[in-house]
């Protein structure tokens, strides 16, 4: 939805999940400590900085949760850039990569491949660079790590969508104010003004025509609303209750999706 609203605006070149099979697999090796600052940074100036330097836009951006884990280097790499920490009810997000990715997202032999990749990487060698394999775990150090072992795959996929936020968070926490920007898509969905914000703050001239993308995915032809089952409603409150709390979402009922 974001990549299609900034495409359609005058002088962007915008990516969904650019260069992907290179990223994802870096942003979570950066993220277990299996990727030095050093080899993240050389990966990223091959992809994203080539191609900015390449680009004939006047604006380049990349809308992807994968680079979330990967701040400190973009900010460091591009001083120019701002991030837009877009966020949407967890409930929502759980459910739909639960039930639209499928053996993508969390299977349990793919998660089960990496994990035993970061418990012993010398003995077990990396996974191919598929999607389906490069979602993370917790670090060793991290309080959910032992519990995190007996989750199913919603509740791994609950606890993605509360950690991957606790990192944007933080990391761009250390990043100057006038660069960052939060927001929330229920909040677009109904504010245009909010939309219009979004552009100001990246510096990209609106069209009122623009605030009607976020009013419908670009990638949905027929509404598919799954409410979590009362099974998961328990399990994702244990795992994501504090960070939806943190996120403005704790008092919101779960609404139904009606394009």
């Amino acid at each position: 939805m974001l990549c299609k609203a900034l495409s359609l605006a005058e002088g962007v070149e915008m990516h969904h999940e650019y260069m992907v099979h290179y990223v994802q697999p870096l942003a979570v090796r950066r993220y277990l400590g299996l990727a030095c600052k050093e080899e993240s940074r050389s990966i990223l100036a091959a992809t994203h900085g080539a191609a900015i330097a390449y680009s004939e836009a006047e604006f380049w951006g990349d809308s992807s949760n994968k680079l979330s884990w990967l701040i400190p280097d973009l900010a460091a790499l591009f001083p120019q850039a701002k991030f837009v920490h877009l966020t949407r009810d967890g409930r929502k997000v759980a459910s739909s990569y639960f039930h639209k990715l499928g053996r993508e997202c969390y299977d349990d032999r793919s998660s089960q491949i990496l994990q035993s990749h970061y418990d012993d990487p010398a003995r077990r060698p990396a996974p191919p660079p598929e999607k389906k394999y490069w979602w993370p775990v917790p670090r060793r150090s991290d309080a959910a790590a032992k519990d995190f072992r007996r989750y199913d795959q919603f509740a791994r996929i609950a606890w993605h969508w509360s950690e991957i936020n606790a990192v944007i968070l933080k990391s761009l926490a250390a990043v100057d104010p006038d660069r960052r920007l939060f927001v929330r898509l229920e909040d677009m969905v109904v504010s245009p003004r909010l939309t219009r914000a979004l552009f100001d703050f990246l510096g990209i001239r609106f069209r009122d025509e623009l605030s009607e993308v976020f009013a419908r995915p670009h990638n949905v032809n027929r509404p598919e609303d799954k409410p979590l089952t009362a099974a998961q409603r328990i399990s994702f409150d244990r795992i994501a209750g504090v960070m939806m709390e943190r996120l403005g979402y704790a008092d919101r009922e779960e609404y139904v999706v009606n394009y």
